[in-house]
């Protein structure tokens, strides 16, 4: 099933399952367990796999006040509420609470995984507000890396927009990770906007609107994860095997 839904070949497939990084209805697995394809729920680092040719991409512009948890018991609103109930579809990452902009939302696992996987560097881009004016120094140092309380960070793109407004670019995907490098550096966030995910922008879209990927935009996605290339490979061989049959 994993090397169905495209995560690599039954070797790298086995490895995750040892690794403990699959589980089935919220269960880790081991080799040899069986699955039911149409009832059981099945995550890779806890992001549901999907296999259904029937796969749908929404792009969202999140407000602040939503979650990005299919279901809150606290009855906040949820991300999942903006777009269509059917085909379910889960999001690609998470913003925090408060965090605005871009948040892209489907059921196919295999590109999930692979925008989310630190191993392919997919770039996610923020606007962030923040008390006072960041110098050269904080500046330098958010570029260079944060030591944070889990590590330092990766270098980043930084650079001043405007006093108190400051463009990062991450590819990381730590838990409120600009937030609190903003912080560390002495300029907590007041407000923070997401406005890119890899290829992904549009300054078009609304607070709380939501629109289905384009076909050119999905390609570009696939292509910076190296889907377009794996697809391309795989039908090239399965061409110049029917050709030597």
């Amino acid at each position: 099933m994993l090397a169905r839904a495209g995560f690599g070949s039954r070797r790298v497939c086995e490895d995750l399952i040892a690794d403990g990084r699959v589980t089935v209805n919220g269960e880790e697995i081991v080799l040899g367990a069986r699955v039911e394809v149409d009832r059981d729920v099945v995550q890779v680092d806890g992001v549901p796999i999907g296999i259904q040719p029937d796969s749908v991409y929404y792009l969202l512009n999140k407000p602040a006040g939503v979650v990005t948890t299919a279901d809150d018991p606290q009855g906040r609103t949820t991300a999942l509420s903006f777009v269509p109930l059917e085909p379910r579809v889960h999001s690609v990452g998470r913003l925090d609470l408060e965090t605005e902009g871009l948040l892209l939302l489907t059921n196919d696992g295999q590109l999930t995984h692979r925008l989310t996987h630190p191993s392919f560097g997919v770039e996610k881009e923020y606007l962030a507000e923040v008390e006072g004016d960041p110098g050269r120094g904080a500046l330098r140092s958010l570029r260079e890396g944060v030591e944070l309380e889990d590590g330092v960070t990766a270098p980043a793109k930084v650079s001043a927009q405007a006093p108190g407004l400051v463009r990062i670019v991450i590819h990381e995907g730590r838990n409120r990770q600009v937030r609190r490098m903003c912080e560390a550096v002495g300029h907590p966030v007041t407000r923070l906007i997401r406005t890119r995910i890899g290829s992904l922008r549009d300054t078009q879209l609304g607070p709380g609107s939501w629109r289905e990927l384009t076909q050119d935009e999905l390609r570009e996605l696939e292509r910076s994860v190296q889907l377009l290339d794996e697809t391309a490979a795989e039908a090239s061989s399965s061409d110049a095997t029917a050709e030597d049959s």
